[in-house]
């Protein structure tokens, strides 16, 4: 018997990008404008400024933790559910769903304890006390994001479930109308209200509460994987196989939290060494520089997590159905989009970095702050042509369930040389090897990653129907 979504095995390989492709990007991006919206009216507002800008960035990777549970949840659903109903087995695809939204939900709860339990070391270890205005600031809008994680996750979780259930325009639009919500009531609150970090944050968490409402709602009006009551009671095997599928959007996004840890600490700790920076009054513009920078490289990388993630259920209903002659042309089709995406993100950085820092109340800043944003856009940026074509790997490795190989190469990038190299280079180079520390290591990880691709296309080679 066909299952519902058998297209994806017929269907020609360039429609299937477009539809799946398309709404997965466009529901990463709006996911990542939540934090740059609130960063860019942060910036522009002349009371919070570059102090706000760098409570800003110590907080984001906090909300990158909430993030990487919430994606080895849904991710790997996704990837499940697409696998188990290439294999024509729904009943497990359902079991995965329900026993997944479970695991959200609890997960989030247990981590939103935590964080209100603990802020303040939190905080500080996020290299939040490079100076008191700074902490103050981080303080404030850690304690209302916090309150927001619950929806946050489930949000998030959902959206590749919803996907994987035939519905990506609908995980689009789910995004989408919490990501307006989070625009219009910023400048509201944070320059009409004048509740300044609390503001921004209370925005936010109200766009992820229409985001959340909106994925309840779905659950409910499932279409191919609808669960039953039996599907929520949680079954070791299923869950465990679920979130192993997702294990490498977890790690890739907790050793994200990693690299940011150790470059906010280095930031502080050499940014105190610094002529220029060590004087308090400019002690945060390094912090607050190198997230706006991190900021421009999240939207990128939405677009090529988008793009690969997408492709997730093609992937998995192929490769469940046994037909790698589709998979080989569709890994194709990827390296090339994805390098491409590359290229016009680095003609942007080198070519008009004045503008990109512009956007984010460079006006309002000092000289200190707009030559260093110039230095840190064009050296921090000038491999991200590979960290593209790395991440894409990582991902369809996930997707074609080589979860062992694409976790090992995530954690080559993330930890081995992300963290590694953000500790190493500041001894050396002080700030500017923080800067150096993203392009080396991008550019080693692909040098990994190349072998990687060759094996992949000998492997899909083996069987070319399509």
């Amino acid at each position: 018997m066909e299952t519902g979504n058998a297209y994806l095995g017929q269907e020609r390989i360039g429609k299937l990008m477009a539809k799946y492709a398309v709404p997965c990007i466009i529901s990463l991006l709006v996911g990542a404008l939540y934090n740059i919206v609130d960063q860019i009216f942060i910036a522009n507002a002349s009371y919070l400024g570059s102090y706000g800008n760098a409570a800003n960035t110590v907080v984001f990777p906090l909300t990158v933790i909430a993030l990487a549970i919430a994606v080895m949840i849904g991710d790997g659903c996704c990837a499940f559910v697409s696998i188990s109903l290439g294999k024509e087995q729904p009943a497990l695809a359902k079991r995965s769903v329900g026993n997944s939204i479970v695991l959200a939900v609890v997960g989030s709860l247990v981590l939103s304890g935590l964080y209100l339990t603990f802020s303040d070391s939190i905080i500080a270890m996020f290299g939040g006390t490079v100076n008191p205005e700074t902490f103050r600031h981080a303080k404030e809008y850690f304690f209302y994001i916090t309150l927001g994680i619950p929806f946050y996750m489930f949000g998030q979780a959902m959206n590749p479930i919803i996907r994987a259930d035939g519905s990506p325009r609908f995980a689009m639009v789910s995004t989408l109308a919490g990501a307006v919500i989070n625009v219009i009531l910023d400048p509201v609150f944070i320059f009409v209200c004048q509740w300044g970090m609390m503001g921004a944050a209370v925005a936010t968490v109200l766009g992820q509460v229409v985001t959340a409402a909106l994925a309840v709602w779905y659950v409910l009006h499932m279409q191919l994987v609808k669960p039953q009551r039996a599907d929520f009671a949680l079954d070791a095997s299923v869950s465990k196989k679920t979130l192993v599928l997702g294990l490498t959007s977890f790690l890739s996004q907790i050793a994200l939290v990693a690299a940011m840890a150790a470059i906010n600490n280095m930031i502080r700790k050499y940014g105190a060494l610094d002529p220029i920076f060590g004087q308090e009054q400019y002690a945060q513009i390094p912090m607050a520089v190198v997230g706006i920078v991190m900021k421009f490289f999240q939207i990128v990388i939405s677009i090529v997590v988008g793009m690969a993630a997408g492709c997730i259920p093609i992937v998995g209903f192929n490769m469940g159905a046994g037909k790698r002659g589709r998979v080989k042309e569709l890994f194709t089709r990827l390296l090339v989009a994805e390098a491409t995406v590359g290229l016009v993100a680095l003609l942007v950085v080198e070519l008009f970095p004045r503008q990109l820092i512009g956007i984010f109340g460079a006006a309002n800043e000092s000289i200190y702050y707009t030559a260093f944003a110039l230095r840190a856009f064009r050296i921090y940026l000038c491999m991200v042509i590979l960290a593209c074509i790395n991440k894409a790997c990582f991902i369809f490795l996930q997707a074609m369930g080589k979860a062992a190989a694409s976790t090992t190469l995530s954690m080559v990038r993330e930890i081995v040389f992300g963290v590694g190299f953000a500790l190493l280079l500041p001894r050396f180079f002080q700030l500017n090897g923080v800067l150096y520390s993203m392009p080396l290591s991008d550019a080693l990880t692909f040098i990994v990653a190349l072998f990687l691709i060759i094996g992949t296309y000998r492997e899909l080679s083996q069987d070319n129907s399509l």
